[in-house]
Parts: C-alpha cells; sequence; structure tokens
C-alpha cells in the first residue's frame, strides 16, 4: 500500500512505540522465513501465501485486522494481479501488539521512515502494517465493515470494497494522482460499491472529482444528480 509523502510530516502517533529489527533467526528460523528458494514460482502465489500467514497469525491471536491493497480486491472477485507487497489494516493502539506478535512467530518487524505503518517480512515478501489510512487513523468502525472472505482457502477479514476505494481516493493529490491503478479496481468492484457515500465523502475534492468523472464517461457508474434520472422531456 503506497500512501504520498508529500504533505507535512506528521509527529508519530501516540501509543506506537519506535519497533526495531527483530533478531536473525538464524538456522533456526521459523518456517515463515523461508529462504528464497523454497518460495513458489509464481510472484502472485508467493504475496497470498504471505497474505494467508500473517492473516493466520493476526486471527490467532485475536487481533483486530483487516486485509487491505491489492489482495483484498482479489478476495471479493477482482483479478489475479497482486502487487508487490501485502497489506492489512490496524489500529494505532494496536501496533505494538501486533508487532510482538509477528515477532513470536519468526517474522522481522521494523519501523520504516513513513509513520503510518509498520512493515513486516514473510516468505520473503513485504507485509504492510497499515495503521493510518489516507491520513486517517484506522478505527474500530472501519474494520467492524470488513467482511470475513475466502483468501485462498483461509477465511480472514478483508476491508470492506467501498472503504477500499475511498482510501485510495483519498490518498489522490497533485504529485500522487494515478487513476490507472484504480481504475480496474473500481470496474471490478463497481456493483459492490456504495457510489452515493463516496460521492459524499470524497466527491469535492478535484482528483476524486476528476475521477468520478472519467468513470461516467466510460460508463462505470451512472452520472451524479438529478439529471441523471429526470425523464427526459417530450419532444413537441
Amino acid at each position: 500500500m503506497r500512501q504520498p509523502a508529500d504533505d507535512h510530516a506528521r509527529d508519530r502517533r501516540a501509543g506506537v512505540s519506535e519497533l526495531r529489527p527483530a533478531s536473525d533467526p538464524g538456522p533456526g528460523r521459523s518456517r515463515h522465513e523461508a529462504p528464497h528458494d523454497d518460495l513458489p514460482l509464481d510472484r502472485n502465489q508467493a504475496i497470498l501465501q504471505a497474505a494467508k500467514q500473517v492473516g493466520s497469525i493476526l486471527k490467532k491471536a485475536e487481533h483486530p485486522f483487516a486485509l487491505a491493497g491489492s489482495v483484498a480486491v482479489y478476495a471479493h472477485g477482482g483479478t489475479q494481479n497482486l502487487q508487490h507487497d501485502v497489506d492489512f489494516c490496524i489500529r494505532p493502539e494496536d501496533a505494538d501488539a501486533v508487532a510482538a506478535t509477528l515477532r513470536e512467530a519468526g517474522l522481522v518487524v521494523y519501523t520504516p521512515p513513513e509513520d503510518w505503518l509498520l512493515k513486516a517480512d514473510c516468505l520473503g515478501q513485504q507485509v504492510d502494517l497499515i495503521f493510518e489510512l489516507a491520513h486517517e487513523p484506522v478505527t474500530t468502525g472501519l474494520l467492524s465493515r470488513a467482511r470475513e472472505l475466502s483468501v485462498d482457502s483461509v477465511l480472514m477479514p478483508v476491508l470492506a470494497p467501498t472503504d477500499l476505494l475511498r482510501g485510495l481516493l483519498a490518498a489522490f493529490s497533485e504529485h500522487h494522482c494515478d487513476f490507472g491503478a484504480v481504475l480496474p479496481i473500481a470496474r471490478t468492484l463497481r456493483e459492490k460499491i456504495d457510489w452515493e457515500a463516496l460521492r459524499r465523502d470524497c466527491g469535492d475534492a478535484p482528483m476524486p472529482a476528476a475521477f468520478f468523472f472519467i468513470l461516467e464517461r466510460l460508463e462505470i457508474i451512472p452520472p451524479a444528480g438529478p439529471a441523471a434520472t429526470a425523464p427526459k422531456e417530450e419532444q413537441p
């Protein structure tokens, strides 16, 4: 999950202490840290395996979380064209406990320069543990809207489609506005998304408004407003 870094820096969130990389497990390393030679040859499958491993660990420890990013899109019925990492949403107040759980399972967990997530390594794949989505803290309400879905046969909570797209739209800025990456997601999940809510939450901002316009012109979503439903006047 990528988030624009052009906005002004913010103080590190309260309750999230500085986390350092876990020590190398060495010869007795956990199965979660398998050598790269043991990974599936297909990168998509490797990412799915990492998502299942981390999701299972978080479920067993009963941490509130939700799968996000391209693997969440896949779980909702998108194509298996996954990006470069696995994304999970967690609450800021749970970050330290989540990091401790993953370390106990043998994963390396560390704090990157960005102050809105933690990172871990599982089966050679990067895992982002996001506690701030599009500059807003991950909340209990956001996680409660997640649906439990099968991710390659492992059940876990997955961020709701509307929340998935809301996070992507809210992250648009003058310096980060990749409509091409978000367009396939909107097209794939369009029947599962509350477009009225998205327009209400994001439609006044120029970049999301431009994206909605493109979706309308491509007939992925209907035009907004009364004009979209008003009957045409009969011609004399």
